[in-house]
């Protein structure tokens, strides 16, 4: 039998205990890394090649990571070709720079300058850089919104196939509150996501998820409803949220994580599955099957005290 996942209802009078309060971001330790990975698919000549940049902030490290993936060389040495970029104050000599490598005798250059850039509480930039992967003269990737400048330091053109981001991965610690940006409609536009649980006190735990300030799924009962699926309508277009809470409730916080999924568009089940499927493995196929026009947003949320 196939299921079908309703849409979920809006909760007028289920405001989060939070919604109106200011919040301050609880403080970590040393261990604690919030990170951010996006990957892309990139166009190389006559390859398709899978692009990772990961931003990671703790108390002590800032930095970033590139990593592009041979599609011929699997299971090899020279699989992955990783460069990575301190963004630590400290390190100014690296703000500005260039890391050459060459897949299947494919030149790949990957520019950077990071020199005026902004941040925010997030460990990725939100403004005043650029990063640039040129191939045969073409930007095949570009991520920031100095565009112009990075057009003009490379001396290269746009490509004519522009990489597609195919999913994006965050890792994030806190209390109550936990906030992201995620493209979940058409177009390159983020919304602003936001968790907050009522995990610890007397009454039952429950959980909002919250977009652009408006309250869509609150899911109560969580002892009972720890894993579970719905899909919402966000600006009239289906977005399918999952969660998946069971370490918040039944381990030490420090020892698990609370795993968020959000993903564009209505569900579709075949026979042999249903809308239950996270529970079996269901996150890695999501991944792994995760395309241009099947992008999912991973959230891992993990509580501190």
């Amino acid at each position: 039998m196939i299921h079908q996942t309703p849409i979920a209802q809006h909760f007028p009078n289920s405001k989060p205990p939070l919604a109106e309060k200011p919040f301050k971001d609880p403080l970590r330790n040393k261990s604690e890394e919030s990170s951010i990975t996006s990957v892309y698919q990139a166009k190389v000549s006559y390859l398709s090649c899978k692009v990772s940049v990961t931003w990671c902030k703790s108390l002590i490290d800032h930095s970033l990571t590139i990593q592009i993936e041979n599609p011929f060389a699997e299971n090899l040495p020279q699989h992955h070709h990783p460069c990575k970029i301190d963004l630590d104050i400290l390190h100014f000599w690296n703000k500005k720079g260039l890391k050459s490598f060459e897949i299947n005798q494919n030149r790949i250059d990957f520019y950077w300058d990071f020199r005026d850039v902004k941040f925010s509480k997030s460990p990725e930039p939100c403004s005043d850089y650029y990063l640039a992967m040129v191939s045969n003269k073409e930007v095949v990737l570009l991520i920031g919104d100095l565009k112009n400048e990075a057009y003009k330091r490379t001396n290269s053109r746009p490509s004519l196939e522009e990489a597609v981001l195919v999913y994006k991965q965050e890792n994030v610690y806190g209390k109550r509150l936990f906030c992201t940006k995620a493209q979940l409609g058409e177009g390159k536009k983020e919304h602003d996501i936001v968790i907050e649980n009522a995990i610890s006190g007397f009454g039952d735990p429950e959980i909002w998820i919250s977009a652009d300030g408006e309250v869509l799924i609150r899911v109560m009962n969580l002892h009972w409803r720890f894993r579970g699926n719905e899909t919402v309508l966000l600006n009239n277009l289906p977005v399918q949220i999952f969660w998946d809470v069971h370490d918040w409730l039944f381990n030490t916080p420090s020892s698990g994580h609370a795993l968020f999924i959000f993903k564009p568009g209505a569900p579709e089940y075949s026979l042999d599955s249903g809308p239950d499927s996270l529970d079996c493995g269901g996150e890695d196929v999501l991944r792994t099957t995760s395309s241009a026009a099947d992008f999912c947003h991973f959230l891992y949320a993990r509580l501190i005290d």
